[in-house]
Parts: C-alpha cells; structure tokens; sequence
C-alpha cells in the first residue's frame, strides 16, 4: 500500500471572493486529512441552530426505534438508565427536512465555498445533512472508520470523478468540544492511504497507527473539516455537559449514485447561486 498522489485545487470559478480557507489549509486537507477553521459562524447563528436541535431532541425522545418522521430519519434506541430506559440518539439524517432552518444551514455559502475550493468544483451534491447529539451519559460513540466506506467506495454507487475522494465533510461545533465530551479523532496522514475497507468494528491495519491520533478540539462555531480517506472515530461523552455537532458533506457532481435517506437528500448546489441569494 502507498501514498496516493493528488493534485491541490487552488480555485475554482466563483470561489475566491468568498472562500474563506487559504493554501495552507488546502495542504493540510490533503497532507494530513483534515483542518480546524475556526469561528466561522457567530453566537446568533449558534442560538439558532441550538434551538434547532432542542427541538429535534424533544422529537426524538418520543421514538424507541428508528423512525422516519416529517421526511428526517431518527435513528434513536431505548437503552437502560437508572431503573429504566432513556433515548439513546444516534443521529438524525437529513434533519433539514424536520427542521427547515437546518436545511438553509447546510446551504450556507461559508460551508459550501469550502467544500468547492476542495472539491474544485463550484456546483456539487449535498448527500449530508445530519444532527449528532452526545449527551452527558449516552454512551454514544463510533469506531475507526473512513467516510468512503459510507460513501460506497469501490462499489457501484460510487465514482471518484475527481481522482481526490470527490468527497468533502463539514463538522461545525454548537457546543465546545473538549478531550472529556466527545471529541472527533483522527489520523493525520492516514488520508495519503486512499481506501481501506476497514471493518466494522474499527480494528486498523498495521500501516494506521492509531498512536497518532489528534483529537479535533474546537470552540463553539468553528468547523472541521476532512476528507473521505481520513481515517477517524468518535469518542463518548465523559462530560456533563453536551456536544452536539451539525454535519454537511458534500459530493462532486456524478460521484454519487445512492439514494440517501431524508426528504431533500442529494440536493444540487452551485456556490454562485448560493451567492447572489444572499
């Protein structure tokens, strides 16, 4: 297995009056797999989407099992608390649909100039669109695991167009994430592997060391960002307090031919519209 070679997008058409990420952080994207852009969005901003998903919670806590509701996907499980049960929530895919201020979120040019500039590519497909919750206690966590594997790579709903993973993921922090609720890790480097068809339960190769791993800490409104071949997991919530985080992820256009869960799930954005719409 070697390192894969790729060439760096340094701009497309319609991005650089806008693109708020700069050369350094495109090397860093694909030198290492990933880059922390902070304070990209403000404290009115936050309020907002917190709201957002206190709403979604309260939904949530009425299922057992995953459910699709208002054309999201509550992917939520009963699990033992104290001498009875609580809602475990997993995810909920394509919250946009159940909370429309979500939608217009994913959309928002900050995070999509981003995933343009690496993408190199001004119109793409939003296949994410997702609210993860860790709340003090759940237990919610992920293994190692590579974001092409979700994507399909190597299967037929899946074509890397661009020769670079066609495939951008977007993590924008509504609470502070700490070492002690949650955090991402990742693998610097790991990225240069291409794909591995890592199994389900996370167990590495010995060409990843997992000694290596950073963990993604960040302040409330900054957004991390990483590519399909990064190499990465997500840890439980230790804490008392949250850390919810807002997932976009963006495609290359023709690299994706799954049909993703959600009402609105594979939508075709172009920056430059995005732009004028203000």
């Amino acid at each position: 297995m070697r390192d894969i070679a790729v060439d760096r997008p340094r701009g497309v058409s319609y991005v650089s009056a806008m693109n708020p990420i700069t050369d350094a952080q495109v090397d860093a994207f694909y030198e290492h797999g990933y880059f922390v852009h902070p304070d990209v969005f403000g404290r009115g901003e936050l309020a907002s989407m917190r709201e957002a998903f206190d709403r979604l919670e309260r939904i949530a806590c009425q299922f057992s099992e995953p459910t699709m509701y208002r054309g999201a996907q509550f992917v939520v499980h009963r699990v033992p608390h104290g001498e009875g049960t609580r809602a475990r929530i997993d995810r909920i895919v394509w919250c946009g649909a159940a909370d429309p201020l979500l939608s217009s979120f994913g959309r928002d040019p900050r995070l999509v100039s981003m995933a343009a500039r690496l993408l190199g590519s001004d119109s793409m497909e939003q296949l994410i669109n997702q609210a993860h919750f860790k709340l003090p206690g759940d237990g919610v966590s992920f293994p190692w695991h590579q974001d092409s594997s979700h994507r399909r790579y190597g299967k037929a709903e899946w074509n890397d167009v661009n020769g670079r993973g066609s495939y951008v993921q977007t993590i924008l922090a509504l609470d502070e994430v700490t070492e002690d609720n949650g955090p991402i890790e990742l693998i610097p480097g790991s990225c240069r592997l291409g794909h591995l068809e890592l199994p389900s339960d996370g167990e590495l190769p010995k060409e990843v060391d997992p000694s290596a791993a950073i963990a993604a800490t960040m302040r409330a409104g900054s957004v991390l960002v990483f590519g399909p071949f990064t190499v990465h997991r997500s840890l439980p919530n230790r804490s008392r307090t949250p850390r919810r985080i807002f997932i976009n992820g963006y495609a290359y256009p023709g690299a994706n031919a799954r049909v993703y869960p959600g009402d609105g799930a594979g939508r075709t954005l172009t920056l430059e519209r995005i732009a004028k719409a203000g």
